[in-house]
């Protein structure tokens, strides 16, 4: 949950960018969309850490050697499908169609990572018992999926 939190939060900095980075309204439509369910989905996560006592935010690493402004990027790597900080600069810095495509592309990327995630908590054993985590688990898995289609449908529209 907490690292899903960090993967979500950086879907919706993505989506926040289209305001000033695109005027294609399908576009817009789906990052609307994206924005709004994870958004729902980080608040779920947090009232769920919450009624357990849990943090909201993963610890740190330690690593010996690394200094603290290496942290968030070496931890961003811990979970599937983030873009990079090298990805999230290219995408602030292009406009367009440029900027849909690496939008689209990116978050396709992303939406895989969180497959992934959702792929290795139903793999730990005792992890679907709690229902609301199964639920919750088994939506973020058919939406991504949902998305992903229309992703996809997107890229192939607007050609190579």
């Amino acid at each position: 949950m907490q690292g899903m939190i960090m993967h979500h939060a950086q879907a919706v900095e993505m989506t926040a960018l289209m305001e000033s980075h695109t005027t294609n309204k399908d576009l817009r439509l789906l990052g609307a969309r994206i924005s709004h369910s994870q958004t729902e989905e980080i608040n779920f996560m947090k009232r769920w850490l919450a009624t357990r006592e849990e943090p909201l935010s993963l610890p740190m690493p330690d690593m010996p050697g690394m200094d603290k402004s290496m942290d968030m990027s070496a931890h961003q790597m811990l979970m599937p499908g983030m873009l990079t900080p090298k990805q999230m600069d290219a995408l602030k810095k292009a406009k367009g169609a440029e900027f849909d495509r690496l939008f689209l592309t990116g978050m396709i990327q992303h939406h895989n990572g969180a497959l992934i995630m959702v792929k290795d908590l139903f793999d730990t054993a005792g992890a679907g018992q709690d229902a609301d985590l199964f639920n919750f688990a088994t939506d973020v898995d058919s939406g991504q999926r949902a998305e992903i289609r229309i992703m996809q449908n997107m890229l192939g529209e607007s050609g190579p």
